[in-house]
């Protein structure tokens, strides 16, 4: 699957682990929540960036003590009608504080990714090269919005009050 990071194409550089596989030292991994939790001291210390793949219908309190050490959160949509990642993504960016890459996995479709992005998502998994292609492009589209985000964005209303400032000062 093709991967667009900041509105870029990109190499994955994680290996992405079945509950199986021998976890590599020398490679950047990501791993099954489950997995992660069973030994999550192990899999953190072992050299190398960790992400986790994080379920939409698990418990992010789980994952809170360790959002310092993981390089990548992926959150899954597992159906496009399914939104809980959305409201996981804006509670790790904006409640949590999380800034490493948060990637959306799963059913993620071109009519829903500036949402995605205005929620905090930076990278995506996506299943066709089309598609890459197009939300390459898509993130470069719009630069301006109207409701505050996990995204970090200023807003038209926040834009038009500083511009006010700006003219009103001396």
């Amino acid at each position: 699957m093709p991967l667009v990071k900041k509105g870029e194409i990109v190499a994955d550089a994680y290996l992405h682990l079945g509950d199986e596989a021998e976890i590599p030292e020398n490679d950047s991994a990501l791993v099954l929540a489950a997995r992660f939790l069973a030994d999550p001291e192990a899999i953190l210390n072992r050299g190398h960036s960790t992400g986790v793949i994080w379920p939409n219908n698990r418990d992010l309190d789980e994952l809170v003590p360790y959002l310092g050490k993981l390089g990548v959160v992926a959150l899954v949509f597992p159906t496009f009608r399914d939104g809980r990642a959305y409201s996981q993504a804006r509670l790790l960016r904006e409640r949590y504080g999380y800034k490493g890459e948060l990637r959306a996995t799963g059913q993620v479709l071109r009519d829903q990714f500036v949402l995605m992005v205005r929620a905090g998502f930076d990278a995506f998994d996506v299943r066709k090269d089309a598609d890459a292609d197009a939300f390459a492009a898509t993130v470069k589209r719009y630069s301006v919005f109207y409701q505050p985000t996990g995204d970090g964005r200023v807003t038209a209303l926040h834009r038009r009050m500083q511009a006010r400032l700006a003219a009103n000062t001396p």
